[in-house]
């Protein structure tokens, strides 16, 4: 938590989380304001959360959310209602820049726009675009800086295009925009939740992974303005390009399951898909000793499809080596109708299934949480092809959260009418903008969301890129290549790899990995050599095993 003040009634800052509302206590906060939508980030607590905490020291506690980039005056104007609370006031969001923004469009009438701007700058916030909507000339506004590539979004996908793009091209100017402050290697959470990794393993600092020769622009994206080949940042600053990646990620959706967000990380409420719940996952499975564990899956599109079963299986091994499994009833309810989408793996599975002694429960999707009373509720489709809901009992739960695409990307002009970034699934070329390119999760392409489809994915777009500044015809495409490794046991890895159409794609011949089959060294390669192939090869443009080929584009 990094506190600015802008007067001595208010303060704004970046993420709270629980444990910082004791010292806003000590400071005489008597309200806080939370701007930032639920679902922004991995790292990032609910509000629930929050609020709860803050009632226990006897804070008012207000959600005012708002899209990042997107402050209306009905926002500033709620804002600047709940500012004639009981004060001291502490307001946030990702950065402190929304709260900021209200601020500076409340006091409007208040203030002289120099003092608003000084106040403001002195904070750590640059008013200068906000400065122009309040004085009328938003319209007139000049981009900040223009590059040959700019990459929205400083994931897996982003970073690696960079890299990929700067090994082919050290002359280019680029740029990637991103408000985080941490970088998260998420295949390692399901690690995190089996008591293998510690959460510090799976993170590192923001700063030291920008490729050298690349800008790193710490801000959000509000608006993508592709006609005028600009983004409009927040605080409503203009970035222009030559060409455009976007490799936005996808949101978690935690409020699309009622009551979820209310119980979450306690009442035996878990998920390996938050970085600060990954451990509590672990808590709970350890100190299982008996009842019924449920574990969920959403329906499709999600990142990794196969992390709410890797959950299970990791699991249910513990519980078998500890000589529990007789006492806990292990039960999988998925929203699909199938345990997983390619059927050559599904034996290897189905073994491990059987193993544990697991109840499947197909077509059941989560739609609430009852947390003090410990109870799921799922919609499931009966035989006349009504639904209905049921309910299910649980001591231990891990949710995977339904997803979409961020809101900035689902309100954009960039996306088909489901909501992700259209592009050829092929080039990755975006079908109406010749000059944008889409990645990872965020795009509409339909392959397994994993990074290890990002880590083919990023030489493709940076060849692609090159390839159009040449004015060359020839391209790289695409396979619909991803991975799953699915972790049936401690020690043992099902090493799912295939591409569009299910087809197998596997890296290894069968004598080293038969991808079909639990093995150790697919176990090896997830453990041992995949976090630094990430940390060292694929975020620095180390095209291992995945170079493309160029073609014709015919």
């Amino acid at each position: 938590m990094n506190i600015k003040e802008l007067n001595a009634n208010i303060s704004v800052s970046d993420q709270l989380l629980s444990s910082d509302i004791s010292e806003l206590a000590i400071r005489g906060v008597r309200t806080i304001i939370c701007n930032r939508p639920d679902g922004e980030g991995p790292d990032q607590p609910l509000f629930s959360e929050i609020a709860k905490a803050a009632e226990e020291h006897h804070i008012q506690c207000h959600y005012l959310p708002v899209i990042t980039g997107k402050v209306s005056d009905d926002d500033a104007t709620a804002f600047g209602k709940l500012l004639q609370q009981d004060g001291p006031i502490h307001a946030y969001c990702r950065s402190g820049m929304r709260s900021t923004t209200l601020w500076a469009l409340n006091q409007a009438k208040q203030l002289p726009l120099a003092d608003i701007v000084a106040t403001a700058k002195e904070a750590g916030y640059d008013m200068s675009g906000v400065a122009a909507r309040i004085a009328g000339n938003s319209g007139e506004m000049q981009a900040l800086k223009s590059y040959d590539v700019l990459i929205v979004g400083g994931g897996a996908a982003g970073i690696s295009t960079a890299a990929s793009l700067l090994a082919r091209n050290k002359a280019l100017s680029i740029a990637i925009i991103d408000p985080a402050d941490k970088h998260y290697y998420q295949p390692g959470w399901t690690l995190v939740g089996a008591g293998i990794f510690t959460p510090e393993q799976t993170m590192r600092d923001m700063a030291s992974l920008i490729p050298r020769g690349a800008d790193w622009i710490k801000a959000a994206v509000a608006t993508f303005n592709p006609d005028s080949n600009t983004v409009t940042l927040e605080g409503c600053r203009l970035i222009k390009y030559q060409r455009l990646v976007v490799a936005a990620g996808i949101k978690l959706n935690w409020a699309g399951i009622e009551g979820l967000s209310e119980t979450l990380g306690r009442n035996g409420v878990t998920s390996n898909y938050r970085y600060d719940l990954a451990p509590y996952t672990w808590d709970l499975v350890r100190n299982l000793k008996g009842g019924r564990a449920l574990f969920t899956q959403p329906p499709m599109p999600i990142k990794c499809a196969g992390a709410p079963q890797k959950a299970m299986y990791l699991s249910g091994d513990y519980w078998l080596k500890n000589q529990n499994i007789k006492n806990i009833n292990i039960e999988f309810y998925n929203a699909g109708a199938v345990l997983f989408g390619v059927a050559d793996y599904v034996p290897a599975l189905m073994e491990y299934v059987k193993k544990y002694q697991t109840e499947l429960k197909f077509n059941h999707k989560l739609v609430r949480i009852d947390g003090d009373k410990k109870t799921a509720y799922f919609e499931t489709t009966t035989g006349d092809g009504s639904t209905e809901i049921i309910s299910r009992e649980f001591d231990m739960i891990h949710v995977c959260p339904p997803q979409t695409a961020p809101d900035f990307i689902r309100s954009s002009p960039l996306v088909d009418d489901a909501g992700w970034v259209d592009v050829d699934q092929y080039t990755l070329r975006h079908k109406r903008y010749s000059n944008i390119w889409s990645l990872g999760d965020v795009a509409n392409t339909p392959n397994a969301k994993t990074a290890a489809a990002a880590r083919v994915q990023a030489p493709i777009v940076a060849a692609n890129i090159i390839a159009d500044i040449k004015g060359d015809h020839l391209v790289a495409k695409y396979n619909g290549y991803g991975s799953c490794p699915l972790t049936v046991e401690r020690g043992k890895i099902v090493l799912a790899e295939f591409g569009y159409g299910g087809t197998l794609l596997p890296s290894f011949p069968k004598w080293i990995i038969d991808g079909t089959k639990p093995t150790r060294a697919a176990w090896f390669l997830k453990e041992k050599l995949l976090p630094p192939i990430y940390w060292r090869g694929m975020l620095k443009g180390k095209e291992w095993l995945v170079k493309p080929v160029m073609s014709d584009e015919a």
